[in-house]
């Protein structure tokens, strides 16, 4: 890139970042509060003083008032949400309110406090004043749903990243040569032992796969199919070690709730890497509930009674999927993590 193209884009990063950003937001105020102090200061005058300040002084706060109030209320809760007729109603209303108040002040002043107008003024500029409350009411939007739309865009391309990276690790899961060889190896012994418990395992085997190569490529899936997906994993690896078992809970009315696919099982696969005990039986337990348009999510695991040492990209996958649930769920869900002596616990809260 050239010294001029590098500048420009310095230029541009450091205007959205003043337009956007939280820290600069005492200074975004200030000369917002300082652009229009001088637009009424220079205002022409319309009554002799001290009257003539006295009465810039209150519209100066009561444009200020409307246009924080536009910023902060109308917009985040009726524009954002689609309501445009609501939003435009207020805007209605507040522009009657604003002009009722200045023909209401202007009688107050001429008729009670008896100052005189200015000789080369007779009438008020009413137009200078209402174009003003228009420029601050469409400003005021302005600048919120563009703050918003570099967010969401941010938050897009953040998660188009992360979902990339996540059908990469699923491909690694899928062909997993370990996994594969286990299970196949399990598969084969039981032909000769119980033919029947050998067809078992190669038909959840192959749900297993074709849930994670095709039925996942979707945005978004049922939760029941998810916990279908979960009940095949988990029935898998209990084939593979005699000392586990598991349990699925399911309260509520789950059918036709929708998620992002694959959401839970980074906790499942937690909790199974991380029970392995050789002295006792060890278990996961899942619960799954739907209470009003809450959808709650339960993983308890055993842990084993000799610690075993963690690996140094343990975490990384509880890391991740809370980073994946921060992107689709923005201020829509709770996890809660509780790790004892004996179990570790997983608590995840989704507003459907």
């Amino acid at each position: 890139m050239d010294p001029e193209n590098k500048f420009k884009t310095f230029n541009n990063d450091i205007i959205l970042r003043l337009i956007i950003e939280r820290r600069f937001r005492m200074l975004r105020h200030l000369c917002l509060i300082v652009l229009l102090g001088a637009g009424f200061y220079n205002s022409s005058v319309e009554f002799s003083e001290p009257v003539n300040t006295y009465l810039k002084i209150w519209l100066f706060s009561v444009l200020l008032f409307l246009f924080y109030i536009n910023m902060y209320r109308l917009v985040p809760r009726l524009l954002f949400k689609d309501n445009y007729l609501g939003y435009f109603l207020w805007l209605i209303a507040l522009f009657v309110l604003i002009q009722t108040a200045a023909f209401s002040t202007r009688h107050f002043v001429s008729t009670y406090l008896k100052a005189p107008l200015e000789t080369h003024r007779s009438e008020p500029n009413l137009f200078a004043f209402y174009f003003i409350f228009i420029i601050l009411m469409g400003a005021s939007a302005a600048v919120k749903l563009f703050q918003r739309w570099v967010v969401d865009s941010q938050r897009i391309s953040e998660l188009e990243t992360i979902t990339i990276q996540s059908e990469l690790e699923n491909l690694k899961k899928q062909i997993n040569p370990h996994f594969l060889f286990n299970t196949l190896n399990n598969a084969n012994v039981l032909t000769q032992i119980d033919p029947e418990k050998a067809s078992q395992v190669l038909m959840k085997l192959s749900d297993l796969l074709r849930y994670q190569l095709y039925d996942s490529a979707r945005n978004k899936v049922f939760v029941t199919s998810d916990i279908h997906f979960l009940e095949d994993f988990l029935n898998l690896e209990k084939i593979r070690r005699d000392n586990f078992d598991f349990t699925i809970t399911l309260k509520g009315e789950l059918q036709g709730v929708e998620v992002a696919p694959l959401l839970f099982i980074t906790f499942v696969e937690n909790a199974v890497k991380h029970n392995i005990d050789a002295e006792k039986r060890s278990y996961v337990y899942l619960f799954f509930s739907m209470i009003d348009d809450e959808l709650n999510f339960h993983c308890i695991n055993s842990k084993p009674h000799i610690k075993v040492a963690k690996s140094v990209n343990g975490g990384l996958g509880l890391t991740n999927v809370t980073r994946r649930l921060e992107l689709l769920y923005p201020d829509r869900h709770e996890l809660k993590v509780t790790d004892t002596p004996e179990t570790f616990n997983v608590h995840l809260t989704i507003k459907t």
